[in-house]
């Protein structure tokens, strides 16, 4: 009988994590490859140097813009060039802009609809007609928000953004499951990273936010690593077109 432990092995798998620099994105890119994946870090405005030596010889750092039209195909192919393959991709890459809906620029809204939306559907396109031209199996990992089931303040493009990751999930998830490639995604909550240092300075809002969770802490990057090697894995093979929530309660308090 299988080692249950076994499941969850990358070996000989080809990762690439999106938004790697830093935070999140580098937490799970080390994760997988502490697996045993080899791993593509992508970044764009900061570089994923540092990340893939901090991983070591099974990674390797790329850089494209997202927020354009051609940086997904440039990133996909830059990886191919490099690796052959990609058999997990996680979509983490994201932005956020805040303004006030009545005032929110369409430029603003274009740009975080390109990103957090678009290039995830570009990308996960890309990786499922790889994956199904090779007949191989294969795993998709969207990283969807809180702000996928509530509204914000502020923030009407991101929401919509998210809302839409996981109708995206679920929608790749009923086409490609037949295939062998489960599509799911993952919901964090409030994560101490560079992104929410402002609140976490705030010390209204960091008393607020810390009375909503259960839990009562911030999560810390390395708490979004297992649910993203799970569904990275054969351990989630029955697994497919399904929002995880990693927020310390929040959602069912």
């Amino acid at each position: 009988m299988q080692n249950i432990l076994d499941l969850f092995r990358l070996d000989n798998k080809v990762a690439l994590v999106t938004g790697a620099a830093s935070g999140l994105g580098a937490a799970i890119a080390t994760g997988l490859a502490q697996a045993g994946a080899t791993v593509a870090v992508h970044g764009n405005r900061r570089a994923t140097t540092e990340t893939a030596a901090t991983i070591g010889s099974n990674a390797a750092a790329f850089r494209a813009d997202l927020s354009t039209t051609e940086g997904a195909n440039d990133l996909f192919t830059q990886v191919k060039e490099k690796f052959g393959r990609v058999d997990i991709l996680i979509n983490n890459a994201g932005t956020i802009l805040r303004h006030a809906a009545e005032e929110f620029p369409l430029e603003d809204w274009q740009t975080v609809l390109q990103v957090n939306l678009t290039s995830v559907f570009q990308l996960s396109q890309l990786a499922g007609r790889d994956m199904i031209g090779r007949n191989a199996p294969g795993k998709i990992v969207n990283i969807a928000s809180l702000l996928s089931f509530q509204g914000g303040i502020r923030v009407p493009a991101y929401a919509a953004s998210k809302g839409g990751v996981a109708q995206l999930t679920k929608a790749l998830a009923n086409e490609w499951a037949s295939k062998n490639i489960q599509v799911n995604a993952i919901a964090p909550g409030y994560f101490a990273t560079t992104n929410t240092e402002a609140l976490q300075a705030d010390e209204t809002r960091n008393r607020q936010i810390l009375e909503r969770i259960p839990a009562g802490r911030w999560g810390q990057p390395t708490d979004l690593a297992g649910a993203a090697l799970f569904l990275s894995s054969p351990a989630s093979d029955y697994v497919t077109g399904t929002v995880v929530t990693v927020d310390g309660g929040w959602m069912g308090r």
